[in-house]
């Protein structure tokens, strides 16, 4: 289970249009002030973290849209947090239907088992995990339960907007 989610804002109006451009539309530099406003909003009040990893896609999801928005996203905040990231920290393991049409419990049987740690680096320690939207968690969730299993002691979640 995730310790904590944080989200810079709500995912409503502006920034809801934004990640949508950047999610699906292909606007891949609007990485650069969403990662930027992510980075100085966690390090406001940062939780404890010695590593960043991003939720990762499918490599077929990743191959049609050319970029996974939320390594995007960990790179920047990385870079300005002087954390390492590690974008091959998780992998997704299947397929998994788009969240956005499924309800809260059709999402997390959905992401359940989806994903899997192998390193060993991450061992030990507490990491940032960073993803665009966060809706009811079950992404996030299933993330950090993957994590733990590879002995990962914390897990907090980054996530530029949340649903109201």
């Amino acid at each position: 289970m995730i310790d904590s989610i944080r989200a810079l804002t709500v995912f409503d109006g502006r920034m809801r249009h934004a990640i949508h451009a950047f999610k699906y539309r292909g606007v891949a530099a609007l990485a650069d002030p969403l990662g930027e406003a992510l980075a100085s909003f966690w390090l406001a009040a940062p939780a404890p973290a010695h590593a960043i990893a991003p939720v990762p896609l499918h490599p077929q999801r990743q191959r049609e849209r050319g970029y996974n928005q939320a390594e995007l996203l960990a790179r920047r905040v990385g870079r300005k947090a002087n954390l390492s990231v590690y974008p091959a920290a998780l992998r997704r393991v299947r397929a998994t239907a788009v969240q956005m049409t499924l309800g809260a419990d059709e999402r997390k049987a959905n992401v359940a088992d989806a994903f899997r740690c192998d390193m060993d680096v991450l061992r030990g320690g507490a990491v940032l995990l960073i993803d665009d939207v966060c809706t009811t968690g079950a992404t996030l969730d299933a993330c950090a339960q993957a994590l733990k299993k590879a002995g990962v002691t914390a897990v907090h979640g980054l996530v530029i907007a949340r649903t109201a």
